[in-house]
């Protein structure tokens, strides 16, 4: 098993001047053949599992509930065999606590961090390039060699804990920070109806 990448080659734009001539540059992407349905998933956890799909059915829309609730309410919840998901926010940051206002967040996030078996999984994928010209032909074909590091969403490519605090400067002179809800501390086992 491989993970496709299509290299295509593209022309950038690096000003919006319509007399700049742009460079052309190989621009990577994954190949995603289509987008797998629910219910085939569904199918083939029952199969492998070895229970009916209708039971599936029932855990699979039980445990979206669940993870959406709990997240909601600021944990960090397990996705077995995956990982943990939780929700964040990127903010501007204030020098006065007066300032503090909820229009200060800028965008909501979902945070995935994976399980150490799933980032050794992908360092083990091989990956297949397939490079195209401007004119639409495949001129190489290239399968990895690279050092396999892989980094999670978080920038972190060691561990399954870190740190979602990055800031920089905007033109208001206000900076721009992401913060996630999540106090890194031990385990919760309290859900919704548990507080």
């Amino acid at each position: 098993m491989a993970i496709k990448i299509k290299a295509v080659e593209r022309k950038l734009k690096f000003t919006k001047n319509e007399n700049d001539p742009g460079v052309w540059r190989y621009v990577m992407q994954p190949d995603l053949y289509i987008a797998l349905a629910q219910d085939k998933v569904i199918k083939e956890a029952a199969l492998r599992s070895g229970v009916a799909k209708g039971v599936m059915q029932a855990c699979w829309d039980a445990a979206g509930e669940v993870i959406k609730a709990w997240a909601t309410e600021g944990h960090s919840v397990a996705l077995p065999g995956l990982g943990t998901m939780r929700f964040g926010v990127r903010s501007k940051s204030v020098e006065s606590v007066e300032d503090v206002k909820s229009s200060l967040i800028t965008t909501r996030r979902i945070i995935f961090t994976p399980t150490t078996d799933l980032k050794e999984e992908l360092k083990n994928t091989a990956i297949q390039i397939t490079c195209i010209d401007r004119n639409g032909d495949v001129v190489k074909r290239v399968t990895s060699t690279d050092d396999a590091e892989v980094e999670d969403n978080e920038g972190d490519s060691t561990s399954g804990t870190s740190t979602d605090n990055t800031s920089s400067t905007s033109t208001d002179n206000t900076s721009s920070t992401s913060t996630d809800n999540t106090s890194g501390g031990g385990d919760d086992d309290e859900g919704p109806g548990d507080q």
